[in-house]
């Protein structure tokens, strides 16, 4: 009887879930067209799938485990059980492998229905909850009725009764995996998450590269809308990597703005998005929702708007406007989803088509086009903070050995502190450096996270032109926001240089022997990642080495490296100003002060902004620049050690 109802069952599920899988592909087919190298792709999906979506999954070792049971169990199960029960190939040997196959993913389930027992708040619910059975009906089914052809027991074993009931436990798991995949369910995540890995819009991320910057939008076609408002706005590959999601919430736990309680959650967010793409409500969501936000409020189409001022939408302006941009939720997804990149693209929409800036983001974008600087101050002031330091112009030079980059932060009365510490630390090692003076503009960082492409564009371009004039071999800044945007997104207006953190060039010097230094007598100290120097660009070592190297022994926090918690300062939601339960920067803070550091290095001027409002007792904010020019020989420079209460 099985030898007659298995084949159907098999070949059906398998028409059945190719024609799922064309209707999924046509759901993605809706975005704009994004080329992809087909075969390529194709060839390195595998490796994509092994080696580098697994250096993320195995950060939770326990879960690496089970899934490479469950999954690898489940693939080398699929193909032998087309084979064997599909096609009716007769061989022991695949009968054999079969039951071993299934037996590798049977381990595997039960671990997975461990885990789903008391499941941690960030994993969604719902339909998942039902995944391990279908998971355990699918091995076990399949391990039963391989028994007979791998001659384990005899044909027919059993009666019609136990071939039926074995007949609908594979049908059961036939069901979820094979029929779900295309049409919707848990497992859909296997057949989108496979493809979003060949055609990832990233491809540099794989084989240990890293790709962060944004890609620029064509501002010269007048037929293409500005971001994307609607979710067939979005790439095709961009759908498909949110159909790719399996909701395990990791993006939520890391997200710092979910942690605040302002109305945003990674995990949700892109649901969402698959909700536009589908059409619907997000009704059926069964995981976190966005704080402050019932389930229930949302939905849409594909060719609806995203954001809606009144009425029922996908998203609320405010999710999007939550964002810090420091790339934890995409640090930690193991689909390796571009969350980010999403939340731009809408914020570029917001802001160019409609001006839909929040809170102080209009009146910075308006300082940014008229002074260009967005605390609207005289650009002629730009050097006022450096009037007694003689300062070399590389206008009257025309080459420098390295050109130092201000930032903003020359209009800033903490930050020119660090600038000054940073002036002192060159010129104590003898490096031939100069600045732009008030040649110098903004670098475009907070009009790009705001969404103003444009403004950005401009800033870029004309920055570029004043880069050409001169020569220099490196530039060098000590804020990561422009660290990051003239490493990684001036090159595309045809700026490319050499691009150092100070942290980094720090360290270097001290290596080279260039630094005449004393050793650290001072207290005990930790360290903040900055975004977009960590996850970002992947600095982490630098900072720690240039601390180190004056004698300094880092204590580290319990998030730390790529895991550290942001500060709430970059991209613009300082600007935005969402309200949430809590401070972002507080809560960095916390996890400082358990550290019993009396001092919290940094290497970021929006860091040390964040983490100096903090009210209450907290350590002294030093830069690493600082740090390090009080240590030098020639000019000692008193460090303080205790620490202090702010005043409210």
């Amino acid at each position: 009887m099985l030898d007659v109802i298995l084949p159907v069952l098999v070949l059906g599920a398998l028409v059945l879930a190719l024609v799922g899988g064309v209707r999924r592909i046509r759901l993605w087919r809706q975005g704009r067209p994004s080329p992809v190298a087909l075969v390529p792709g194709l060839a390195a999906m595998p490796r994509r799938y092994l080696v580098d979506l697994h250096d993320v999954v195995a950060r939770d070792r326990e879960f690496a485990r089970t899934h490479v049971a469950t999954g690898g169990g489940f693939v080398a199960a699929a193909v032998l059980l087309i084979l064997v029960h599909g096609f009716q190939v007769e061989s022991r040997l695949l009968a054999w492998a079969l039951i071993a196959a299934s037996i590798v993913m049977f381990a595997g389930a039960l671990r997975v229905a461990a885990r789903r027992r008391n499941p941690p708040a960030r994993l969604s619910r719902g339909p998942w909850m039902r995944l391990p059975k279908s998971l355990i009906a699918f091995s076990s089914g399949v391990f039963l009725v391989t028994l007979p052809t791998a001659g384990i027991v005899p044909a027919g074993f059993g009666g019609w009764l136990i071939a039926a009931l074995l007949a609908a436990v594979v049908a059961w798991g036939l069901a979820e995996m094979f029929f779900g995949m295309g049409w919707g369910g848990p497992m859909k995540h296997a057949f989108a998450g496979a493809l979003h890995l060949a055609f990832h819009r990233r491809p540099e991320r794989f084989g240990g590269g890293r790709s962060t910057g944004l890609v620029p939008l064509d501002l010269d076609d007048n037929a293409a809308t500005l971001g994307v408002g609607k979710p067939d706005d979005f790439t095709w590959n961009q759908l498909l990597g949110f159909d790719a999601c399996v909701q395990c919430g990791r993006c939520e736990a890391m997200c710092p703005a979910f942690a605040a309680g302002q109305p945003l959650n990674p995990k949700k967010l892109i649901q969402d998005m698959v909700v536009g793409m589908a059409g619907g409500t997000d009704a059926a969501y069964a995981g976190s929702p966005y704080p402050g936000r019932p389930v229930g409020e949302h939905g849409g189409s594909a060719h609806s708007p995203i954001v809606l001022r009144e009425g029922r939408a996908l998203v609320d302006a405010d999710t999007l406007w939550s964002c810090t941009t420091c790339r934890a939720c995409v640090e930690e997804c193991p689909m390796m989803i571009e969350h980010v990149d999403a939340i731009l693209d809408m914020r570029r929409y917001l802001t160019m088509e409609h001006g839909n800036t929040p809170n102080k983001g209009k009146e910075v974008l308006e300082n940014l086009a008229a002074t260009d600087n967005p605390g609207g101050f005289d650009p002629a002031s730009r050097m006022n903070w450096a009037a007694d330091l003689d300062l070399p112009l590389i206008s009257a030079r025309g080459a420098a050995e390295v050109l130092l980059w201000m930032g903003d932060g020359a209009f800033d009365l903490r930050n020119q502190r660090t600038l000054r510490a940073l002036v002192k630390v060159l010129r104590a090692a003898g490096v031939d450096f100069a600045v732009l003076g008030n040649e110098e503009l903004d670098s475009g960082d907070v009009a790009r996270r705001l969404g103003d492409e444009a403004g950005f564009q401009a800033l870029a371009v004309r920055n570029a032109a004043t880069f050409a004039r001169y020569r220099f071999g490196e530039i060098l800044t000590c804020d990561p926001h422009s660290f990051h945007v003239l490493k990684n997104e001036y090159p595309a207006f045809g700026a490319r240089y050499e691009v150092s953190h100070h942290s980094s060039y720090i360290a270097r010097l001290i290596e080279l022997g260039r630094l005449p230094l004393s050793d650290w007598a001072g207290g005990r100290v930790t360290y903040h990642d900055p975004c977009y120097l960590g996850r970002y660009n992947g600095e982490y070592e630098a900072p720690r080495s240039a601390l180190k190297g004056i004698g300094i022994q880092v204590v580290e926090m319990g998030r730390s490296g790529f895991r550290s918690r942001c500060c709430g300062g970059g991209g613009g939601a300082p600007i935005t100003d969402i309200p949430g339960k809590r401070r972002i920067p507080d809560m960095r803070m916390d996890e400082i002060n358990e550290t019993a550091a009396e001092i919290v290095a940094v290497g970021c001027p929006q860091c040390t902004a964040m983490l100096e409002g903090v009210v209450g007792p907290r350590p002294e904010v030093l830069d690493i620049a600082e740090l390090v020019a009080a240590q030098l020989v020639a000019a000692p420079v008193s460090v303080p050690r205790q620490t202090r209460e702010v005043a409210a």
